[in-house]
């Protein structure tokens, strides 16, 4: 299982967590609203927002807030702040690369909040363009496996374009190229498969392995910077071993 696959299984189990911390629908909310943008407020016409509102509903976000999330991204209602979502890049500790996805109403909060927590970790924000080239944007899937026939999702994902499938216990994770994304989510619907997580992710072309000591020093890092109000998702192209994986869960 690829390093990022394992980050996923981590922050997974963590997710409780975040949900204390309230975070989790400030996230949600983003998400909805910039879906809410870039398609409008149908969920029947826009992929990306009936995704963010089935994750909504299943971590019991409250429905008027979820309103106010659609009414914010179509215009609608008196909520006048203008979320944008905004690439940055940097560097980890021990020159590990990092792509951070935010969206924002202050971009001066948001690069002052990432310099500081980045130098705080050893590490330091980036050029534009001197770390993205070291990964390549894909559509990615995680399906519920349980009681799923593996070699069946995996036939379904190849013919539609898809490059890999791996299965992580109950989770079933599918990657492909962006132009694919549409009509595999399509196939994966019209088979009644439960789709956990969809959207676009950034995929290390060649990962790092480190030290458990220094793996450890670039997650803490990177849970640092997704407790910042501003970010919705940390990429990396550090490999995660199996020993710092069973620490973890452990």
């Amino acid at each position: 299982m690829s390093g990022h696959n394992k980050w996923s299984t981590i922050k997974r189990k963590k997710g409780a967590t975040d949900a204390k911390r309230g975070q989790i629908f400030t996230r949600l909310a983003k998400e909805i609203t910039m879906a809410a943008r870039e398609s409008g407020g149908d969920p029947n016409a826009n992929f990306r927002l009936r995704l963010a509102l089935e994750k909504a509903r299943s971590n019991n976000m409250p429905k008027d807030s979820i309103d106010r999330a659609i009414n914010r991204g179509t215009g609608v209602g008196k909520d006048t702040e203008q979320y944008e979502e905004i690439m940055y890049e940097g560097y980890g500790p021990k020159g590990i690369a990092l792509i951070i996805n935010c969206v924002t109403e202050n971009r001066n909060r948001t690069i002052s909040d990432l310099r500081h927590t980045l130098a705080k970790a050893g590490g330091n924000m980036a050029d534009m363009g001197s770390v993205a080239w070291q990964f390549t944007r894909g559509a990615f899937f995680e399906i519920d496996g349980k009681k799923v026939d593996f070699d069946a999702v995996f036939e379904l994902a190849a013919e539609a374009g898809a490059e890999d499938v791996e299965a992580d216990g109950d989770t079933i994770s599918i990657s492909a190229p962006v132009e694919v994304f549409k009509e595999l989510s399509e196939k994966l619907r019209a088979a009644k498969y439960t789709i956990q997580e969809a959207g676009m992710r950034y995929t290390p072309n060649q990962e790092t392995e480190l030290s458990a000591e220094d793996t450890m020093k670039v997650m803490n890092c990177i849970e640092a910077l997704e407790d910042l109000d501003d970010v919705q998702n940390v990429y990396s192209n550090m490999s995660i071993s199996d020993e710092v994986l069973a620490s973890l869960e452990n």
